[in-house]
């Protein structure tokens, strides 16, 4: 029996492919890009503002109402940060040389006590390890305001009050806790056979860590030590309680002390904020690969 061409072929309009976008789709992603906008300007505007107010003349400053395009360039704030009244070393300077030696030292520390560790709870059979793991996390439960006069009584009797030391060593104990839960889930996801592997080869266990382990979690370390940094940085309790010479104090108690008094040079209290949030800036750039690669890390489980 033939078949015709007006059967063969559906009669209408030939349907298509593409995909159609709706009206509310496209409402519906202004909203968002509108919303997301007006989120990043908020969030933004007091660091434009800090920026600002960093390389305004006072008369600017103080100008009301404010300027906002329309002002003086000047460095000389950045400059009193560093350079101080009568042409030597500003107290300042000293406070963030004080920061980099201190945050810096405290990381440090704190990694290479707390990746063995979480190592160590993620590889063997730990007795009451989740009771462990539990009683390490809850050290970070408490504030370090709740904890800061016994621990100034203990500095007190041991000799730690106002020293670089002391500020170094309770920072290190308070990331340490972080570290080993941060860690464990990463080491969690690197096979133990690799190390199992490793020892058939004739290497220890401490050598198959060491060479075979250690570097597969180097994005995990760069990870845990960015956020570790981050609190040794910008810690201010523990700073302002246990210190009170300029020569031990850290940055940011000093710069809080520009705060107060009859007049405010705020255009130093900017630039100083300026220069201090730019170290740890600096080095989450440099660590910007093994950041975002051990942030992912444990996003898939095997």
């Amino acid at each position: 029996m033939a078949i015709s061409v007006d059967e063969a072929v559906p009669a209408g309009p030939v349907p298509d492919d593409q995909p159609r976008v709706r009206r509310g789709g496209s409402a519906r992603s202004v909203v968002e890009v509108v919303l997301l906008t007006a989120l990043a300007v908020a969030m933004l505007f007091p660091v434009l503002w800090i920026l600002e107010t960093s390389i305004k003349e006072n008369r600017d400053v103080y100008a009301v109402p404010a300027k906002f395009f329309r002002f003086d360039v000047t460095l000389d704030h950045f400059k009193d940060v560093f350079v101080g009244r009568g042409g030597g070393r500003s107290d300042l300077s000293t406070s963030f040389l004080n920061s980099v030696v201190v945050a810096g030292v405290s990381t440090l520390l704190a990694t290479l006590l707390g990746v063995p560790a979480a190592w160590a709870f993620s590889r063997f059979a730990v007795r009451a390890k989740k009771d462990l793991l539990f009683f390490i996390l809850s050290t970070r439960f408490m504030p370090p305001v709740v904890v800061v006069i016994p621990i100034f009584l203990m500095y007190r009797e041991v000799g730690l009050i106002d020293s670089k030391l002391g500020l170094i060593l309770i920072y290190a104990a308070f990331n340490v806790p972080f570290t080993i839960w941060m860690m464990k889930g990463f080491v969690d996801e690197v096979p133990s056979e690799y190390e199992d592997a490793a020892m058939l080869d004739g290497y220890t266990r401490l050598q198959a860590f060491w060479r075979v382990t250690l570097p597969l979690l180097v994005p995990g370390i760069a990870a845990t030590a960015v956020f570790a940094l981050i609190f040794s940085w910008n810690e201010f309790v523990f700073a302002i309680f246990l210190t009170s010479s300029q020569d031990v104090r850290t940055a940011p108690p000093a710069i809080a002390g520009l705060i107060g008094g009859t007049t405010v040079d705020w255009g130093l209290v900017a630039a100083s904020a300026a220069v201090f949030a730019l170290p740890v800036l600096v080095f989450a750039y440099l660590v910007r690969k093994h950041l975002v690669a051990g942030v992912t890390l444990g996003a898939v489980r095997r």
